[in-house]
């Protein structure tokens, strides 16, 4: 059997104020140096497997995926803050979770909230000031939480509750940043009080949506949104979800669901200002599709070259840039031999600009999604793969197929900074995403 190559604790430990504010170059010298896989040691007894071996993800992912469970990270350290919904759940709980929740996310489902997303978006690009430089990614991490808000809710929530939620949502996020970049402060965490203070945030966050859904029960009125559906799920028994499991769930939407949908919207509109012919190509498209005239189900359906930039802009910058996954039973690929409980984290980020697997890795060529994803399923996984796959997946795609369409046909986008920055969090997030918009 083949030995993995190590990175030793001391090296962790001298990088680790680097490793804080962005591990992504750390771990590719790792990569350079040592291969497609590689141990580091975190701790004394704590080894992580950072792999960007396409074809070991996909055997984790899909092949083999019965041995592999979540890591601590979200099946315990997310859930503290959010609860155990379908991202953090496992085993029979996850199982029953999907199978009752699938429907909801079905495309027909979909269709009932695409008019509202698209009002939404079009009330949020009225922030956008024309001719001055921006920094769009307030704007679109407002757009992507009120799309949210709006798909859940309908009009049931007021701002100043969804403007504390959002507060609470990004609050959470960097402090669990903070204890999985910074284990060894976790002793500092529980007696400093920014542990108590995070979690008292997140019982915060639940009493506000309890209110939420307790006064849609009162009301009697149906709004088609994501809430009813959720409401009007059953098991196999006929019952419906507890009241502390519907919150879990909602709690993870909006994790979930907001973030990786403005980072990604951030990354497509700086690389499409960087490349105006794609910003004409998809105007031209939104023109050859009957533009506001047509039926918006099937001018979102039928809008390819955007869907190609799309694609294409989460191989370059994938939202969710790590996949975590950890074996119950001892398990071998390629002759390397992974004992019970071995902690794997795939980068996302690294799979999709290999060398190996990619021509021209690291350029922006829409063009290579031509003939859709598929024909790289084996080696790109912007929502993840197999049973686990984002079940958000469709209204993600619909979201922001809309939201690039709605900017274009009224704006041209000029570029303003050089190179696009990156702060990698939970999530992969934008950082000086500065650019200059232009009526067309």
């Amino acid at each position: 059997m083949k030995n993995i190559p190590e990175v030793s604790l001391l090296k962790f430990i001298k990088h680790s104020l680097e490793i804080l504010k962005n591990p992504l170059p750390f771990h590719n010298r790792n990569f350079q140096l040592k291969g497609d896989i590689f141990k580091l040691n975190v701790g004394f007894n704590t080894k992580i497997h950072f792999c960007r071996d396409a074809a070991f993800a996909q055997y984790v992912l899909q092949k083999n995926q019965k041995n592999y469970v979540k890591s601590k990270i979200q099946t315990v350290d997310l859930v503290k803050y959010v609860g155990e919904g379908l991202l953090t759940s496992e085993g029979a709980k996850w199982k029953v979770q999907r199978k009752m929740m699938q429907p909801a996310f079905h495309k027909k489902q979909l269709q009932n909230l695409l008019s509202g997303m698209q009002e939404t978006i079009i009330s949020e690009f009225d922030n956008i000031e024309v001719g001055k430089t921006i920094d769009v990614f307030p704007i679109l991490n407002d757009l992507a939480f009120q799309t949210v808000v709006k798909s859940l809710f309908t009009q049931a929530a007021n701002s100043k509750d969804m403007d504390r939620l959002q507060f609470i949502t990004e609050a959470n996020q960097r402090m669990l940043v903070k204890e999985l970049r910074q284990p060894y402060l976790a002793w500092w965490f529980k007696i400093g009080g920014a542990l108590s203070k995070h979690l008292k945030l997140s019982e915060e966050a639940r009493y506000i949506l309890k209110g939420i859904v307790a006064e849609r029960k009162l009301s009697g009125k149906r709004y088609d949104d994501l809430l009813d559906m959720l409401l009007e799920t059953r098991y196999d028994d006929g019952k419906g979800m507890s009241e502390a499991q519907l919150i879990d769930e909602i709690l993870i939407i909006f994790t979930a669901g907001h973030e990786t949908t403005s980072n990604a919207l951030t990354f497509t509109f700086q690389l499409l200002a960087k490349h105006p012919e794609w910003q004409d190509k998809i105007y031209q498209e939104w023109q050859a599709l009957g533009g506001d005239t047509a039926d918006l189900m099937t001018r979102v359906a039928s809008s390819k070259v955007c869907q190609q930039v799309l694609e294409e802009s989460m191989r370059l910058y994938p939202p969710a840039y790590f996949i975590d996954r950890v074996n119950v039973e001892a398990d071998s690929f390629n002759d390397m031999e992974f004992e019970a409980g071995s902690n794997l984290l795939f980068s996302v980020y690294e799979i999709h600009r290999h060398p190996k697997l990619w021509e021209n890795a690291i350029d922006f060529m829409p063009e290579r999604f031509a003939d859709g994803g598929r024909q790289f399923s084996a080696q790109y996984f912007p929502f993840g793969a197999g049973p686990r796959k984002c079940i958000g997946n469709n209204f993600a795609m619909f979201e922001m197929i809309i939201a690039v369409t709605e900017l274009l046909k009224k704006y041209k986008i000029e570029p303003k900074i050089d190179a696009i920055e990156i702060t990698p969090l939970i999530t992969l997030k934008p950082k000086n995403a500065f650019l200059k918009f232009v009526k067309r």
